[in-house]
């Protein structure tokens, strides 16, 4: 296997008791972090009227993040483009772009972020939606072109410019879009793991090499809780178990502390629903999350895994991240090593 580049999705959860301030703290802290670790990117995804989640205001969160870091790759996991005008994600991204030139993504989604009457609310006099999604992307790419002689409207900062574009799914109708535009593609399994082999394979299938990438390039994500026991990475997963408990039943809590056990917590019918999301999760010590791991790469063929992790305590979420990248190393020397013998 080849070597596969470990990148980071981050939603700068609100711990309870904190404030959105702290949490964007928090996640330039975790970027900092993990760009020594050798992580490739950094996303931060778009979620409106969300008590746990400080990233509504991607692009500006973004800034803060590639402002605050100087080599990783940073970037949108992802916009959701039916709630803007594609010249408006264009000048934005344009802008980032500028200031932090060869470090900036674009990953888009076609999904509102939010519930109805938010999506209402964001959106105002914008026709954007989901059935429009494969036109607004087009039209967003034509920003990003050379402008021609008479052209009247342009994107400034954004012509000429080098955003890659990503599309972003949780079902089969981005991995389409993706094959036909030849776009790379990531697919949502750390919450909608039902249709990711799908997915997978109708991009690869259909994929159409273009002026952006030659081959398809697709991108898993997972959530990872690593610990220096089991036991202990067991209780730190049960936070993102509360936060998909919460989702649920419609409550939009803050990120919970860890409890021990999850019983009297959830009922069977929910336990069952947070399973099925969180199917793609993976916790326990470096060696025991090695494997899971491995095997993920071998079942999908990924060319990159992106991981996220619902981690309540700041120091735990860093030491996982750090003891990642060490699985990451020993994966990839592993794989080198098994390959030099054949």
């Amino acid at each position: 296997m080849q070597a596969v580049p470990f990148s980071v999705l981050d939603l700068s959860f609100v711990r309870e008791g904190e404030t959105p301030g702290d949490a964007l703290r928090a996640s330039l802290e975790l970027a900092k972090h993990v760009e020594r670790l050798g992580y490739r990117r950094f996303w931060l995804a778009e979620h409106h009227n969300m008590a746990g989640i400080a990233s509504a205001a991607t692009s500006v969160a973004i800034a803060y993040i590639a402002g605050g870091t100087s080599t990783i790759r940073v970037g949108s996991g992802g916009v959701m483009l039916p709630n803007h005008a594609p010249l408006v994600v264009a000048e934005q991204f344009g802008t980032l772009e500028s200031l932090y030139p060869g470090r900036i993504d674009l990953g888009l989604g076609r999904a509102p972020g939010t519930d109805p009457l938010t999506s209402r609310a964001l959106r105002h006099q914008l026709s954007g939606s989901g059935e429009s999604f494969p036109q607004d992307v087009q039209e967003l790419q034509s920003y990003f072109a050379p402008a021609e002689p008479d052209q009247a409207v342009r994107a400034v900062p954004g012509e000429g410019l080098n955003v890659p574009i990503w599309l972003l799914g949780s079902s089969t109708f981005n991995a389409r879009l993706a094959a036909a535009l030849g776009l790379p593609f990531a697919f949502a399994s750390h919450f909608a793991p039902e249709h990711l082999h799908t997915a997978l394979d109708l991009y690869r299938q259909h994929f159409q090499p273009s002026e952006h990438l030659d081959r398809p390039y697709a991108m898993v994500a997972a959530n990872v809780f690593v610990a220096d026991s089991d036991e202990e990475a067991r209780r730190l997963f049960t936070s993102a178990q509360m936060g998909f408990v919460s989702l649920i039943r419609g409550t939009r809590s803050k990120l919970q502390p860890p409890v021990e056990s999850m019983d009297g917590l959830w009922t069977p019918a929910e336990r069952a629903g947070v399973e099925r999301f969180l199917r793609y999760s993976y916790h326990g010590s470096p060696d025991t999350v090695r494997e899971s791991l491995r095997s993920l790469l071998d079942e999908t063929e990924a060319d990159e895994l992106i991981t996220t992790a619902r981690i309540y305590d700041q120091a735990a979420r860093l030491r996982s991240f750090e003891l990642l990248a060490g699985v990451r190393d020993t994966i990839h020397q592993t794989d080198s090593a098994s390959g030099s013998e054949q």
